[in-house]
Parts: structure tokens; sequence; C-alpha cells
């Protein structure tokens, strides 16, 4: 039977690679699964990084082959170690790990476990997408080069293969063996297909003929029907089928519909608690019970789910475009096409479905990954949206800002007036962005005092008020100017479509400069007062997106002050106009001067260490790979500096190595609200600190091919607000994971008696909650 069907695929598919066709990896037991998630549960790690030492090359520039047993050569005096560097790839990789493993934390409240699993998913869809799918790209154009780490591309993709498979594995069990039976004891249930009942099947048929049936594509393989085009992240059922006539074996493929919600929700059951009871049955059984209306007249033999990953960053090049958002139109329509990097499958797909996959999609072995059913855990979503509070966070309400709820209470706001006074520290998610930002930018609309907006757009949703604030004031014959960045990644098609909203509306819309995404938050409110100009002012560290707002955690800063009102003047004239060579006061901006100004202070820190003064850096961002920024630190905590690192993401700076950075420490948080601002701060005793907040990472792309600004505090109350917030961050007494000299990430979040350590988030929302309290009663 399989002869017939095999030979049509065959006949079809150009010569694959060499490595195509051996067999899939071989996956981990249960037993050594079991093992993984009780060590991720635990807090340890199993995605490891390797120290490597650079390979040494001849003059002639090749490889000088070496014994294991050869030690590496040590640093000529004065260079720091050549295996300084953790590889940034792996380092992700464990950064979804610690996701992983709060979704493994009983402690957690069980729908956000739910949830983590599926921001787990979600990450890793878009990092095979972007990173692996450029990686893949670079060796296949022969312009990858060896890591910072000392890893070549090929010894990086595998391992990244072989931690990815490792980490799914995981990911699949956590949610078969822990969560989905927890959440089977509170009443949520994903009924598998064998589960249904009479009333389910009956429910479920009228649900399929009505609503399901009518969208569905069947596509069948055979000589007059080539193998169908299988779309990134789409979800399908790979269908064997049987011509009862000719007793010959055909495959077709159905694919999910996107359009639907992945999970139905059932009936509850009659004697069922409506409160508690919730019952789902994955979109992928409906349609598999109910094969043989796609199929009449055949025989459906089995079913398998499978879903590939593509390549869909984006190339658009800039120079040779007359239209900015033509070109990006025309490359979203290319990403669809992308090549494939994963093939997700059915842990028991039929291993002839499974053969003819890799050849038509050519997959590699070790781009496959066997994952137990369902696939696509990103459907938790739905399961943690349920309105269960009792197995939820308890609920926080972000509060109006102290300085600003006087204003908020008056029949009009005045945030303007509430600037006036001094400079506003804002933190999100704990401070209200819809009563501060949004408030500011809605007043500057509706003022008609106000002569000019200018802002930059990096992320956020067409229905948002800062769109809306901002054609109002165009309307109103206001000069509106946005700087938008409609190649902000994943977000294209919905950049465009309000960036021509805007323009519509009459408000100025430029793309930025060539070759940099714009990725600063800034905004400037130009003023007529006394017939004269004032400038009202916001840099930030997230972008201006409510809804964002109130999960991520930023900073921005409201100011009146001349000096940052000056930069902003330059820095929105250098990017819809021609002014290359500003010079800026209070702000640092990339590409220019941010990296050469935070070496500045890092090496002003190094050198009164060097001279005996007590100096500490602190710095908090989202990653940090650039290789002369960790250098620098590197150099600083030799001189004695205190380095204190808060990442949540990736690092390649090695912490902890005698001789080289034990004065370094590189803390990880993650909860409830996405660690999300960057802050620089550098302390020397007897001298006024110095502190920047601002969008840039301390990553390539930031530093060099981005425009981004830092703005310098100059209140110090905000200082130290900084300082507190870094103390608390790295403290021994808090949750955090802590980075190991060996590259390693270690999970603290309990002490000796085995009681929680402070949680960072919950800290802080009842600190600013007494805040507010304080601030009321005055």
């Amino acid at each position: 039977m399989r002869a017939p069907f095999m030979g049509q695929c065959q006949n079809r598919v150009m010569s694959a690679p060499s490595d195509v066709r051996p067999q899939v990896p071989p996956q981990p037991s249960d037993e050594e699964v079991e093992a993984a998630i009780q060590t991720v549960a635990e807090g340890g790690s199993v995605v490891k990084l390797k120290a490597r030492q650079p390979r040494p090359r001849g003059a002639n520039g090749r490889f000088i082959r070496v014994t294991p047993d050869t030690p590496p050569p040590a640093a000529p005096p004065g260079e720091l170690p050549a295996d300084r560097f953790l590889d940034r790839e792996m380092s992700w990789l464990q950064f979804n790990e610690r996701v992983l493993q709060l979704a493994s934390d009983d402690n957690i409240p069980l729908l956000e476990r739910a949830r983590f699993l599926a921001i787990f998913a979600s990450n890793l869809d878009e990092f095979f997408m972007v990173r692996v799918a450029g990686l893949k790209r670079r060796i296949a154009a022969g312009i990858a080069v060896r890591s910072a780490s000392g890893l070549e591309p090929r010894e990086v993709l595998d391992e990244i293969s072989q931690g990815a498979h490792e980490l799914m594995s995981v990911h699949a069990r956590v949610f078969q063996n822990h969560i989905r039976p927890q959440l089977e004891e509170e009443g949520v249930t994903i009924v598998r297909a064998s589960e249904l009942t009479d009333d389910d099947r009956e429910h479920l048929g009228r649900l399929f003929r009505e609503s399901i049936y009518p969208v569905l594509t069947p596509l069948a393989v055979d000589p007059a029907h080539p193998f169908p085009y299988i779309s990134g992240l789409s979800l399908n059922l790979a269908v064997l089928l049987v011509n009862p006539k000719t007793g010959r074996e055909h495959f077709a493929r159905v694919k999910v519909p996107p359009s639907l919600p992945r999970l139905v929700r059932l009936p509850d059951h009659p004697d069922a608690d409506e409160l508690y009871d919730a019952r789902f049955v994955a979109l992928e059984d409906v349609i598999a019970e109910h094969l043989e209306f796609l199929f009449p007249g055949m025989d459906v033999r089995e079913h398998f789910t499978f879903r590939v990953t593509r390549n869909e960053d984006l190339e658009v090049e800039e120079d040779d475009a007359e239209n900015l958002l033509t070109a990006l139109e025309k490359e979203l329509t290319r990403r669809r096409f992308g090549p494939p990097v994963r093939l997700e499958v059915a842990e028991d797909m039929d291993e002839h479905v499974l053969d003819m996959l890799m050849r038509e999609l050519r997959v590699r072995r070790d781009e496959v990954y066997p994952l137990p059913e369902p696939l696509d855990l990103r459907a938790l979503n739905i399961v943690a949206d349920l309105d269960r509070s009792e197995l939820r966070w308890p609920p926080h309400t972000s509060l109006t800002h102290p300085d600003l709820a006087p204003v908020e209470r008056a029949a009009a706001p005045d945030v303007m007036g509430a600037m006036r006074e001094h400079d506003i520290l804002l933190h999100h998610p704990y401070d209200s962005f819809s009563t501060s930002f949004v408030s500011f930018i809605e007043q500057a609309a509706d003022d008609p005092n106000v002569l000019a907006i200018k802002q930059t757009l990096y992320r956020t949703s067409g229905d948002s008020p800062i769109i809306d604030a901002l054609i109002e004031a165009a309307e109103a014959g206001k000069q509106v100017l946005a700087v938008v960045e409609i190649k902000a990644r994943f977000d294209e098609e919905n950049n465009i479509t309000w960036a021509r909203k805007l323009e519509r509306a009459g408000v100025h819309v430029v793309y930025g400069m060539v070759g940099l995404k714009t990725h600063a938050k800034l905004c400037l409110v130009v003023r007529e007062e006394d017939g004269k100009m004032r400038r009202y002012c916001h840099v930030g560290t997230g972008n201006y997106n409510p809804k964002t707002a109130r999960l991520y955690e930023d900073f921005g800063l409201l100011t009146t002050d001349p000096a940052v009102g000056e930069d902003l003047t330059r820095l929105f004239n250098q990017l819809s106009g021609m002014a290359p060579r500003s010079k800026f006061k209070r702000l640092l901006v990339a590409p220019r001067t941010v990296r050469t100004g935070l070496l500045e202070q890092i090496e002003r820190c190094a050198e009164a260490a060097a001279d005996g003064k007590k100096a500490r850096i602190g710095i908090k961002v989202n990653s940090l790979v650039d290789e002369a920024s960790i250098d620098a630190l590197y150099r600083a905590s030799q001189a004695g500096v205190q380095v204190d690192v808060w990442v949540r993401g990736i690092c390649a700076l090695r912490p902890g190595v005698p001789g080289l950075s034990e004065n370094i420490r590189v803390r990880s948080i993650l909860g409830r609200y996405l660690e999300h601002s960057r802050v620089f701060l550098f302390e020397i005793e007897g001298q006024d600190p110095v502190c920047y907040i601002g969008s840039a990472d301390l990553m390539h792309r930031n530093l060099d091919r981005r425009v981004e600004a830092l703005v310098r505090l100059k209140d110090p109350r905000h200082v130290q607000t900084m300082h507190d917030l870094m103390k608390l961050g790295m403290s021994e007494g808090t949750s955090s994971w802590h980075l190991q000299s060996d590259g390693s990430w270690v999970r603290h979040h309990l002490d000796d008696e085995g009681e929680p350590l402070t949680d960072v988030q919950s800290e802080l929302i009842e600190s600013y909650a007494r805040r507010r309290r304080k601030a009321r009663r005055r």
C-alpha cells in the first residue's frame, strides 16, 4: 500500500540534500524528560553553554589542529581572555528556559502558569523565524562568521538544535503532565476526541457544518495536484486516505483555519458548577472528527498534525526603494514564502508521512521536532483569559502619579501645568500611562496655544488614543510630525495602516533615516506662552502603546527643561530633515554617542576606583551583547568597581571570573510584568551620581543601526529612585536568577526555610501604593 503513495510523492520532488532521509534525532525518554522537568521546576538549567576557545590559526589563516588535551594559550599580558563572551543565541534559549521555569512553579497561580507556557511558545516561534533563519541565511550566503563566543556558525546551529529539542520536549510535558491535570482539578478541561460525549459530538457536528466546514479547503496530493504551499506557523492536518475501489493510498492536507478560535468551548455539563466548569476541544480535533465530510467516498485511514516555521525576517533595500511603504508591502508578501527552518510534528506521525514532509519541505532531520499533541501551545492564551480570579495574580490597577493626581481631579487635566513645576518621573505600570502621557498628548492636541507636536512611534495600535490625539491636533491646524518606524518587526502591516491614517489626516509622517530604525521614545510639544515658546518633552524607555503599558515595566520623564527641549528639537530636525552633525546636551543619541557616552562613564568609574575611591555601576537592560561595552565592564571590575547588571534576556558577559569579573554580578527577574526599562547608573564616592534612562539596549543593533536616545536625570530624587531600584533588584533577599561564571543560570527564589524571597514587582506595587496614600494625606 505504501509504494504507490510514496512513489507519487517522490516523482515530484527535486533531489533533496543527502542528510534529509536519515531518521529524526532520538528523542529523550520519559524518564529523561521528567528529570529535566524536575530540574527546571527547581530553578536549574537544562540548556548548557559551552565555554569555547577560538581555534588557533596559522599565518596562512587556516585552522591549526590541536589535541583535545592541549590547554588554550594564555592571553598576552594586559589583554582579556579569549573565552570571555557567552554565546548570545544560547543565552536567549536560557532566557526562554526561565520563562518555562515560571510555568513550572507551583507558587504561581495556575492560569498565569498556563500563560507562561503560551509565552514560551510565542517567544520560540520568533526566535526561529528571525535568529535561526538569519543564521541559516548567512551560512547559505557564505557571510556567516565565527561568533564572539568562539563557535563556528554551524556549531551555533548544532547547539541551538540540541537546546531547542530539549526545551520543547520539556515544555510539552510540563503541559501534559502538570498544567493540564491541575487545570482539570479546577474544572478547566481540554477534552480529547476520545473523551467526547454523545451530546458533545452532536453539538460539534452542528458547529462543524455551520461554521467550520465552509472555510476549510482540503488539498489532495497526486500527479495533478502538487504538494501545497504550507504557510509559516499554520497548523495542518496530514491525512492518509485510501480509495476503496483501487486500494491506492493518497495524501491530503487540511489547514486549520487561523481565523477561528483554536480552542472550541463545549457546553457545560448539566450537573457541573456553571461558575467553574470550562470545557474546550482543540479545533484540529473537531476537524479530524469530521474528515469524512471533506473526502466523501474515501476511507480516512490516519491523520497527524504538523506545523512549519519559516524565515519571516524582512530585508528592505531602502537605498533603492522609491517608496519605503511600497517596498515594505512587497517584502511582506514575500515573507510568507520564506524557507522552512523548523518542522513540528505529532510524535506518533507515520514515518512515511514524515519522510514525505521532510522531502517536500526540504527540511533536514535536525529541524524536525516530534511532540505530543496538541501542537502550538500559544492556544493556552484562551485558557489563561478565563475569568477565574482565584487562579490569577491579585488584580493591580495602575495609580495616577502623585504629582498629577491633584490635576486629575480638576475640571480639565493640566499635565503641562504640573510639568512646569518640576520634572516628573513615571514608572509604568505602577504609574498609570493613561493619566500621565495619554493625558499629556490629549491636552496638547486640545490646547489652542500648542503650535506643534512631534513624536516618534515604534509600536502602537491603530485604535490608540495617542493616534486619535495626533489626528485631532492636525485637523485643528497644528503642525504635527510623526516619525513612524514601519519596520518594527512583526508590526509592519499594522504600522503601515495607521501611518496612512495619519497621513490622510494631515500629519507629516516620515520614516526616519535611511539604514537606521528609529527606536527612540520621544515626544515634543511646542506651546506659546506670553509671547515666548516653551517646549514640553517626554523621553521614555517603552513604546507609546497604551495596551502594552499595562504589562511592560518602563520609565518616562516629563520635563520642560530647555536643554532637553533644545535636544529634542535638534533630533527631530535630524530625523525629518538634514542635520547630521547635531550636538546634544542632556541626551546621548545612537548611533553616534550612546556607546561612546556610556564607555566614557564606565572608564570614569574605573579611573576613580584605581585612585582608591569607591565606585559602582548599575545597569538595567533587556540584553547585554555589545563586546566593547562588556570589555569596558571587565576592565572596570579589574580596577575595583562594583558592577551590577540586571538583564531580562540575553547576557554575553561572564561574571565572577577570578582576575576578570569577580566584582560583577548579573541578575535576571521575570514575573507578571515584562521588565523593559533601560537604566544606566554611575556612582563615584564624593561626586554627584550620573544616571541615564532611555530606549537603548547594549546590543550592536541598538548602538550602531538604530536611532536611540538616553536622557540624563537631573533631579536627585529621580536618581535616588534608580539607586533604590537597582539595590532592590540585586539584593540577596530578592527572587531572581543569578548568572554563574560558567554561563549557567541558577534560580534563587526561596530562603533557607523554603519561604519565598521578595518579589520585586509585588514589592513595587505596594511601594507605589504607599506613596500614593502618603500623597493623599498631605
